[in-house]
C-alpha cells in the first residue's frame, strides 16, 4: 500500500481548492493538492461574467455595501440561505477582489468621464467620477440592486484561475494531476484523508492528512444538457454519502441558466443581458417585460428561467431540430463592446453556431448550470458530522446561496469561500494531530481495490455507458425547471431501478491503468447515488422556492419547509437517501422572510416572522439614531470571522466624504 502523508489535502484544483490551499501553505503547513485535470484546465476558467462585491466604484455601484450585498444574496436564496454564512461572505469579498488584483487579475477599470451603456434597451450615458479613475469597474447582473459584478471582459474566471495557479506555483504547492479520490478515510467520527487512483498508472494510493478539503465542483452532469464541464459529475459529493456518516445538503435546489447555447448548452454570460441584452421570441418580440416589469431579463436567474419557459409553453418558442428556443439579442450593443467586454461569447457563437453575434441573435434557452446543494457544512467549512473533513465551493452546502444562486456569487463563493474556510482549516490541522492506525487506511484501499477487481474481473454484464445516460435523461425530462409529484416520483423509481443494475455492472476493457470505460463504470454508481438524493429530496419538498419550482405546490411554504434538507446513505445497500431536516430560525434571522420581488407575493408565512419583525424594530428603536449601520448590524445578527478578516472595507464613497488635509487647516 502506497501511503502519501500531508497536513492539508486539498481534492481539486479550482478556484475554491487553490485557496484553501494557499491559506494552508501561508502559515507553514505541508499541503497538496489532488486533480483529475491539470489545475488550469478546472472548470473554475469557464466562468465569464464576473464576480460580485461591493467596491462601489463605478456610478451605478455608488452607495453599495455588505449590507445591500447581503440582502440581495438573501431575497435572491429566497430566504434558504445561512444568513450568518452570507454576511460572512458580502463583508470578505471586497477584500478578495482586492488581493486577486494583487496577485495579477487584469479587473476592467473605470475611466473618468463620459461612456455610453444600454439600460432597458435605451442608450444612456453615464458620468464615471474623476476620483473613480483606474479602479476596479462593475457591471449589472440579475437580481442585484447594485451594479456590483467586477469582471475582466467576459474571461473573468480564466483571469482568476491563472492568477491563482501562478500564485500556488510561486508557493510550491504541488498539485497531483489526473489522480480521482475514490473513498474517504474514516473511522465514523474522524475523516483521515483519502483512497486515490492514479488515472494514468491505476495505481491505487491512500493519501493521509490532519484536513482533506472536498472542491471537486457541483453535479450538473447528472443532466443530459447542462452548461458544466464533463468534469462535474458530483463524485465529491457522492464520496461524503458513501461514508454512511456525513451529510449533503439541499440537494434538490439546482438551478438552470437562462442563456445556453441550442444545442450543446454552452453557456452564455449574464454580463450579455447585464451589459443591456435583450431576449426576445419567434416574433422578435421582447417578451420578459410582460412578466417582470421592472427587472425585466435581469430578474434572478431562476424566474427569467421559469418565465423563458413558460413563454415557450404558449407557443412562443423558435421551431428548431432540437426543440424550441428563443432569441439573446446583443447586436444593440454595438461590435466594439462585444470584441472588448464579450469577446469570450462572440467566439463561442462563431466557433458552434457559425454565427456573428455583433449582427445575428443568438439562440438560447435554460439549461442546468449550478448545483446549490453539497456537502453540508458548518461556516467554518467543518462538516458537522465527521471531524477533519472540510468543503468549500460548489462541492459545499455552505449555505449562502439556500435555493437559488445570485450571478457572480458562485465565482465570488469560490474565492471568497476558499479565503475564509482555508484559515479555519490551517486552524484545524495546527490544533489537532494526525493519529491514525494505517489499517484503517488498508481497509479502505482494499473496499475500492475489490470494487475494481469486480468490475474487471468479474461477471457483470450492465454497460455504465448506457446507465449514465438513462440517468442524465430521467434528470432532465423529470426533476428541471418545473417539477411535479408524479414525475419526481416516477424519477424515483426508474433511478432506484438504475442503481440496482449498477451493481451488475461489467466492462469489455479489462486493462487496469488509463481505461476510460473502467472511470465510467467506477463513477456512475456514485453519480446514480447523487441524482437520486436530487430526485428524492425535490419530491418530498412540497413548496417552491427559488430554484425548486413544483407546479402542483406553487407557493413558497415558510410555515411548513423553512428548513435545509439533510441527506445521508448510513445503508451501503439501500437503494434511497434518507432524509432529514435543519430548521432555520426565523428569530436569528437579521432579514427576515418576505416578499422577493417577483410575481405575486403568495407565500405561506412562518409563525416567527412577524414576532422577529417586531423585535428587530425594538431593537434598533433601542439603539438609537446615533448607531451606525456596523452597531446596527451587530446588534440584530452577530457573526464571526478569522480576525484578519474582520476589519471594516473602505469605499470611494468613505474617501470622498473625507474632509481633506488642507480642509483641516493641515499642511499638505
Amino acid at each position: 500500500m502506497k501511503l502519501i502523508y500531508t497536513d492539508s489535502l486539498v481534492v481539486g484544483a479550482g478556484l475554491a481548492g487553490l485557496r484553501v490551499a494557499i491559506a494552508s501553505k501561508e502559515r507553514g503547513l505541508d499541503t497538496l493538492v489532488l486533480s483529475l485535470i491539470p489545475a488550469k484546465r478546472s472548470h473554475s476558467a469557464a466562468a465569464q461574467g464576473g464576480m460580485q462585491a461591493s467596491l462601489g466604484n463605478a456610478v451605478k455601484g455608488m452607495g453599495d455595501d455588505e449590507d445591500v450585498h447581503f440582502q440581495d444574496t438573501v431575497k435572491g436564496s429566497d430566504w434558504g440561505c445561512d444568513q450568518e454564512v452570507a454576511r460572512m461572505f458580502a463583508h470578505c469579498a471586497p477584500k478578495a477582489v482586492r488581493e486577486l488584483a494583487n496577485w495579477g487579475v487584469p479587473w476592467s477599470r473605470v475611466s473618468a468621464g463620459p461612456r455610453e451603456v444600454i439600460v432597458n434597451a435605451q442608450k444612456v450615458t453615464l458620468q464615471e467620477a474623476e476620483e473613480a479613475h483606474g479602479l476596479i469597474n462593475a457591471r449589472d447582473f440579475g437580481g442585484t440592486k447594485k451594479w456590483r459584478t467586477c469582471y475582466t471582459a467576459d474571461g473573468t474566471g480564466h483571469s482568476l484561475l491563472y492568477a491563482m495557479d501562478n500564485k500556488a506555483i510561486s508557493m510550491d504547492i504541488p498539485v497531483h494531476e489526473r489522480v480521482e479520490a475514490l473513498a474517504i478515510i474514516h473511522d465514523g467520527e474522524r475523516c483521515h484523508g483519502v483512497i486515490a487512483r492514479c488515472l494514468i498508472t491505476g495505481e491505487l494510493r491512500a493519501y493521509v492528512a490532519k484536513s482533506t478539503t472536498i472542491a471537486t465542483g457541483g453535479y450538473g452532469r447528472i443532466y443530459e444538457v447542462s452548461t458544466n464541464a464533463i468534469i462535474c459529475e458530483g463524485i465529491g459529493q457522492a464520496l461524503a454519502l458513501e461514508t454512511g456518516v456525513a451529510t449533503l445538503g439541499n440537494m434538490e435546489a439546482v438551478q438552470f441558466h437562462p442563456t445556453a447555447i441550442v444545442p450543446v448548452g454552452i453557456l452564455t454570460t449574464e454580463g450579455c443581458r447585464g451589459d443591456g441584452g435583450l431576449l426576445r421570441d419567434k416574433d422578435g418580440y421582447r417578451f420578459m417585460p410582460d412578466y417582470e416589469p421592472e427587472k425585466k431579463e435581469l430578474a434572478s436567474r431562476d424566474v427569467v428561467s421559469r418565465r423563458m419557459t413558460e413563454h415557450m409553453r404558449k407557443g412562443k418558442g423558435v421551431d428548431s431540430p432540437y426543440g424550441p428556443h428563443l432569441w439573446l439579442d446583443i447586436t444593440l450593443l454595438g461590435r466594439k463592446h462585444i470584441e472588448t467586454n464579450l469577446r469570450e461569447v462572440q467566439e463561442i457563437c462563431e466557433n458552434f453556431l457559425g454565427i456573428d453575434p455583433a449582427k445575428d441573435w443568438i439562440p438560447v434557452r435554460p439549461t442546468q448550470h449550478y448545483s446549490m446543494g453539497g456537502i453540508r457544512t458548518k461556516a467554518t467549512g467543518e462538516s458537522p458530522q465527521l471531524k477533519g473533513l472540510f468543503s468549500v465551493g460548489e462541492a459545499a452546502c455552505w449555505d449562502m446561496h439556500g435555493f437559488n444562486r445570485l450571478g457572480g456569487n458562485s465565482l465570488a463563493e469560490t474565492v471568497v469561500g476558499g479565503m475564509i474556510i482555508g484559515k479555519y482549516v490551517a486552524d484545524f490541522c495546527e490544533n489537532n494531530s494526525l493519529e491514525i492506525n494505517t489499517a484503517l487506511a488498508e481497509k479502505f484501499m482494499q473496499q475500492v481495490q475489490t470494487e475494481i477487481d469486480t468490475l474487471v474481473d468479474g461477471d457483470g454484464h450492465e454497460n455504465p455507458f448506457e446507465l449514465k445516460h438513462a440517468m442524465q435523461r430521467i434528470m432532465m425530462d423529470y426533476v428541471g425547471i418545473f417539477r411535479n409529484g408524479p414525475e419526481l416520483d416516477k424519477a424515483v423509481a426508474e433511478l432506484k431501478a438504475l442503481l440496482e443494475r449498477s451493481r451488475k455492472l461489467g466492462i469489455k476493457c479489462k486493462k487496469r491503468h488509463a481505461n476510460p470505460e473502467l472511470v465510467e463504470a467506477l463513477r456512475v454508481k456514485r453519480m446514480l447515488k447523487v441524482a437520486l438524493t436530487v430526485a428524492c429530496g425535490a419530491a418530498a419538498r412540497t413548496e417552491s422556492r427559488g430554484a425548486h419550482a413544483r407546479e402542483d405546490y406553487p407557493q413558497r411554504n415558510d410555515r411548513d419547509w423553512l428548513n435545509r434538507t439533510l441527506a445521508s446513505w448510513p445503508d451501503a445497500n439501500a437503494l434511497e437517501p434518507v432524509l432529514s431536516y435543519e430548521p432555520l430560525d426565523v428569530m436569528k434571522m437579521e432579514l427576515p422572510p418576505g416578499y422577493r420581488g417577483y410575481g405575486i407575493d403568495n407565500a405561506i408565512a412562518h409563525p416567527d416572522t412577524a414576532k422577529r419583525e417586531q423585535q428587530i424594530t425594538q431593537i434598533l428603536a433601542e439603539l438609537g439614531k446615533d448607531a451606525d449601520r456596523y452597531q446596527r448590524q451587530a446588534a440584530l445578527m452577530p457573526f464571526e470571522l478569522p480576525p484578519s478578516l474582520q476589519a471594516n472595507n473602505e469605499r470611494l464613497s468613505d474617501t470622498l466624504q473625507r474632509p481633506s488635509a488642507n480642509a483641516l487647516g493641515e499642511k499638505s
